[in-house]
């Protein structure tokens, strides 16, 4: 049989009866569009954007969002270009994928710690990335050839002081971005 006789096999479902193809393609039918309703409801398509506010999809990401906002990165730098490797297309694609996937899964299971803080694979990403963009400040500082200390050792205020997320204000808390179909969204 030739790879493409297979592949017809599979798609038809040769071999089972009317009834079982029928149910099998329901049953995949069903998948699919829970798949596509979960895609839309959480603005899946804006992962794929550089756009800061798509980092706010998450609740637990607002306070991050409003310091950065309000800091001196939000004039000059987007979070992609701290928190995502910038070596090549593919590194930077692989990157992402795996941290969304990641990221998905913890807030899908409500298990997002109280203080949000760099994974051990982030860290030498925004490290690199800080040394990126500031070469010229550690000329003559030796913290690039370390690495034993971080950049955000010192510099902590790029997000505002480690705090909980029932310890934040709701004052630096701003609007979501909208999610799901228009008719589902608050005053429709």
């Amino acid at each position: 049989m030739h790879f493409w006789d297979c592949i017809k096999a599979i798609i038809t479902l040769r071999g089972l009866s009317r009834r079982s193809q029928i149910a099998i393609y329901m049953m995949v039918g069903g998948v699919l569009g829970l798949a596509l309703i979960t895609a839309r409801l959480g603005n899946a398509a804006s992962y794929l954007s550089n756009e800061p506010q798509t980092c706010m999809n998450c609740h637990v990401m607002t306070d991050a969002y409003a310091t950065w906002q309000r800091g001196s990165h939000g004039k000059v730098a987007v979070c992609n270009d701290c928190h995502i490797p910038h070596s090549n297309i593919v590194a930077k694609t692989a990157f992402k994928a795996r941290d969304g996937m990641k990221h998905s899964y913890v807030f899908t299971m409500r298990q997002e710690p109280q203080v949000l803080e760099l994974s051990a694979g982030a860290k030498p990403v925004v490290r690199e990335n800080c040394l990126r963009c500031h070469s010229d400040q550690f000329a003559m500082v030796r913290l690039a050839d370390s690495s034993e200390r971080n950049c955000w050792d010192c510099h902590d205020n790029i997000h505002g002081s480690v705090r909980s997320l029932s310890a934040s204000p709701h004052v630096l808390r701003p609007q979501l971005p909208g999610a799901g179909l228009k008719f589902m969204q608050k005053g429709d």
